[in-house]
């Protein structure tokens, strides 16, 4: 660890003098990318210094139980577990830091969510599942917008799709790609049966037109008007694009935004995304027979939660585990869920 840590120590130091360089002061993106491995590399020193804390604390505890002073030895004694514990606790978030990070983690993100079977209930719990995330993407002050929302009559979505800005958004949030079931009584339900629904979330990192570009010719731009639920017309200009990226067969449309120009921008950076997420999805695809983890395919088909409310029980089918306290967990309360996935998924990598 010693040499690990001189290393991370002369890497800190050549940041640091990276970041006082004129020409990296005036390029927003270089600043940027160098203050996160300064901030990761940072982290690990810390929980490196958190280990050799608690270990040297550990040592001072056995030479004073050891020891013939009895008070002593009662009070290194019940000091004994909670420090063993912290001491795993610290090794295991230092053993996922020393992790080379997902080089996505740092983007911003798009979440699409369709309502699946289940009629009027999948759209219903669609919605909740929108605010779950906005309540999460709130505690984390993290930027929500919105690109384009699809309502039902009774205040579901048959669609909805919005963008969050943040700190490492798509590190905490990819592993939600993929289908999330629902069972429950509908309120709707008269003789009190217990209906199964599903809805399906895709996570999608956004890419900048400096890291992917589309050929302008490779895109068929459509105008139309904007509507609401229903199909009824909400804007009787031609403000909203819908835009098709000929080699892919990508489609999305987009009507959010206040102007057309705006709306296209929008529309091409999620085709963009798009585009860019189903060639890292084949890329994937190709390396999975030689990858243990198959935590946060992306894979949008796979069954990855069953929210179970009669019995108040999440459980994530990847990792086999399950999560109580359903009101929580919907009010944007997912920090455990996502701390876990992360775990599992560094310790099968």
């Amino acid at each position: 660890m010693a040499e690990t840590r001189s290393t991370l120590e002369t890497k800190k130091s050549e940041l640091e003098k990276e970041l006082t360089r004129p020409d990296i002061a005036q390029n927003s993106r270089e600043l940027s990318k160098i203050g996160k491995e300064l901030q990761h590399i940072e982290r690990i020193l810390s929980l490196m210094g958190d280990v050799t804390r608690l270990e040297k604390d550990l040592q001072d505890i056995e030479e004073i139980l050891s020891g013939q002073d009895f008070e002593l030895r009662e009070l290194a004694q019940s000091e004994q577990q909670s420090k063993q514990d912290e001491l795993e606790t610290k090794r295991q978030e230092l053993g996922v830091a020393l992790v080379p990070p997902d080089p996505q983690d740092g983007r911003n993100v798009i979440i699409e969510i369709r309502a699946g079977a289940g009629g009027d209930e999948a759209g219903l719990f669609a919605a909740e599942l929108y605010r779950m995330y906005i309540r999460y993407a709130e505690a984390k002050h993290w930027k929500v917008q919105s690109v384009t929302t699809n309502r039902t009559g009774i205040g579901g979505y048959k669609e909805v799709i919005f963008e969050i800005h943040g700190t490492d958004v798509y590190a905490d949030l990819k592993f939600e790609s993929g289908v999330h079931r629902v069972q429950r009584v509908p309120e709707t339900e008269k003789s009190g049966r217990v209906h199964t629904s599903t809805v399906t979330v895709a996570i999608i990192p956004i890419v900048e037109e400096a890291d992917m570009s589309i050929k302008p010719e490779d895109v068929k731009v459509e105008a139309t008007t904007s509507t609401g639920h229903g199909g009824q017309s909400v804007n009787t200009t031609y403000s909203a694009i819908r835009a098709t990226h000929i080699p892919t067969g990508i489609t999305v449309s987009c009507q959010n935004e206040r102007s057309q120009k705006q709306n296209k921008e929008k529309a091409f950076e999620i085709l963009r995304s798009r585009v860019f997420a189903l060639e890292e999805e084949k890329k994937r695809a190709k390396e999975s027979a030689l990858r243990k983890n198959k935590i946060g395919t992306g894979d949008r088909s796979e069954k990855i939660r069953t929210y179970n409310f009669p019995q108040d029980r999440l459980t994530d089918h990847r990792i086999k585990q399950n999560f109580h306290g359903l009101s929580g967990i919907m009010d944007g309360d997912i920090s455990r869920l996502i701390e876990t996935l992360k775990l599992e998924s560094q310790k099968a990598t």
